[in-house]
């Protein structure tokens, strides 16, 4: 019996899998919002409690099964692989491949300072230094992020914020409840802030494409992504991607994936604990 954990700045999700033949079944799954505990300990000691198992070995962390290509690529592409997961924060992570296998390596690469590429992105540099000093990938490729983003387009005059919207984003999420206003066509600035979001979130997946080297593909994780498929599917995030330079034909190369299954982290957290207590 393996207990896996998928910990993020939002919610720490934990499950129990009986493996059997490398098949794992799920015996018992629960969120629990990070911000309610003081550490992980308390967690789990309530979810094991609640769930009445004893797990034999387990593991916390992410991996990467994948579905839903954005790009067509010809063949099967081998290589380095690497994950960018934007959530509550912006996650980044490769996989080596030695040839035979893939090993994972951490990374803080969402940490990094962003680039501008354009006078509007220049611009949002400008706004967001005055705020936080530094400014990371992560002030803007993240649901804060995205938040920044729309205030930057609302302080200086690029759209209106709609009075509903704007009580919304004061009693929920206000990240999501932007992304739903966009989606849904309800509110040019949040459109706006979409697009400039995914373009952003599309050139720093690039940028991680070739300092990884990652022929074998980019996989796009965290909680966001699944949410806004259709625009991620658009044209903004493939034109961030490939807006290389002399570059631009090795990123043509190297399929996008967007990972869907919500307890991907799960399963990779329990497979590595079965890799680590059978090894």
């Amino acid at each position: 019996m393996i207990l896996a954990g998928d910990i993020g700045g939002t919610n720490a999700r934990l499950a129990v899998f009986d493996v059997l033949d490398g098949r794992f079944s799920l015996i018992s799954a629960s969120v629990f919002p990070s911000r309610e505990y003081r550490s992980l300990d308390e967690i789990v000691s309530k979810f094991v409690r609640t769930a009445n198992v004893h797990p034999h070995a387990a593991c916390f962390g992410v991996a990467g099964p994948v579905r839903n290509s954005l790009n067509q690529v010809k063949g099967t592409p081998v290589g380095n692989q690497a994950v960018i997961s934007a959530g509550t924060g912006l996650g980044e992570a490769g996989m080596y491949w030695d040839g035979t296998k893939h090993l994972v390596f951490a990374s803080e690469g969402g940490h990094a300072d962003f680039a501008p590429r354009n006078e509007l992105e220049t611009e949002l540099l400008r706004y967001l230094r005055v705020r936080f000093g530094h400014v990371s990938y992560e002030r803007i490729v993240s649901g804060p992020g995205l938040v920044n983003v729309f205030n930057f387009l609302r302080d200086t005059g690029r759209g209106v914020e709609p009075k509903w919207l704007a009580d919304e984003m004061l009693h929920s999420d206000p990240a999501a409840a932007i992304s739903r206003a966009a989606i849904d066509g309800k509110c040019g600035l949040s459109e706006q802030a979409i697009d400039l979001f995914v373009s952003i979130y599309g050139a720093e997946a690039g940028n991680l494409a070739l300092k990884i080297m990652a022929t074998g593909g980019i996989y796009l994780g965290g909680g966001i992504a699944p949410k806004m498929l259709p625009k991620l599917a658009g044209p903004l995030f493939m034109e961030g991607f490939l807006s290389k330079g002399r570059m631009q034909h090795l990123l043509e190369a190297i399929p996008v994936r967007v990972i869907t299954n919500d307890k991907v982290a799960l399963l990779g957290a329990a497979r590595y604990a079965v890799v680590r207590t059978t090894a």
